[in-house]
């Protein structure tokens, strides 16, 4: 798009060159397709929605999805990094949990949503 407005003039309002200041700032749209990427693992889902609803260590997460330790962990690892879970280690164990943010709700809700469940509101 340029500054002299579309192509096609459609009642081209005040808003367009908010929109097109928005279109640009690409790091953003970026940052939203990180987590969205979390999204492609059907276990990375499971482990995700599990730390909405409680703290636990990677043996005890193994358990509950009946996998290897390294296997939670593989997928832990991405979780972690996209800001989505945090971590706090305890003597030799490490406990993973939901993040409190704003992405982490919303993902939770979603998911939430699209599996038709009803959690315990775990934010207030």
């Amino acid at each position: 798009m340029t500054e002299a407005g579309l192509p096609y003039r459609r009642g081209e309002g005040r808003e367009a060159p908010s929109i097109r200041e928005q279109l640009n700032r690409v790091e953003h749209f970026q940052t939203v397709a990180d987590v969205f990427k979390q999204l492609d693992d059907t276990t990375r889902i499971r482990i995700f929605w599990l730390l909405c609803h409680c703290e636990e260590c990677v043996l005890n997460i193994s358990s509950l999805l009946e996998m290897s330790s390294p296997a939670v962990s593989h997928h832990l690892r991405p979780l972690k990094n996209s800001g989505l879970i945090v971590s706090r280690r305890v003597g030799k164990e490490v406990y993973y949990r939901a993040a409190d943010s704003e992405e982490s709700r919303l993902l939770h809700k979603m998911i939430e949503q699209v599996m038709e469940i009803t959690c315990p509101d775990l934010w207030g």
